[in-house]
């Protein structure tokens, strides 16, 4: 059985001198580890650098890259920019769902995957874009969309 929570939040905190100034990167590597910033993270981070319990959450809550729920091992992203709307990605966004029987914000029950949307991914001569991860995939149809979620649907 793996370490607790607690011991792996105590590891990551041993790379760290203790520095108000560490923690974003403190709250960044608990997340990468994680996938979402359980609340006991946030008490012993807290804790670690002489901070209230509201100081660290306050911070974390400012910026969208951190998660309080458990997010999917797999996080897709449908890009809702002006060149992915223009170009159908409405309907990729609609077939995502049905597919995985999620909407934007939720996780499969399987935990396998999480769905969001953004302003834009950053990849508008491929529109419409979505992301798995890391990898961005471009000039989306509703087929390609059945062809990477393979038989996955739920909906």
């Amino acid at each position: 059985m793996g370490a607790s929570v607690g011991e792996q939040t105590e590891e990551i905190l041993t790379r760290y001198s203790g520095q108000r100034s560490d923690l974003i990167s403190i709250l960044q590597e608990a997340q990468e580890r994680f996938g979402y910033l359980p609340q006991e993270v946030m008490q012993r981070v807290a804790k670690f650098l002489h901070l209230t319990d509201n100081m660290v959450y306050g911070v974390a809550t400012f910026y969208a890259q951190f998660n309080f729920i458990p997010t999917g091992r797999k996080k897709v992203t449908v890009c809702r920019g002006t060149a992915c709307h223009v170009r159908g990605g409405a309907r990729i966004l609609r077939e995502v769902e049905r597919r995985l029987g999620i909407k934007p914000g939720q996780t499969t029950a399987d935990m396998e995957y999480s769905l969001e949307t953004v302003a834009c991914i950053g990849a508008c001569a491929l529109a419409p874009t979505m992301r798995i991860g890391k990898e961005t995939y471009g000039q989306m149809t509703t087929k390609k969309v059945a062809e990477i979620f393979g038989g996955k649907e739920t909906g």
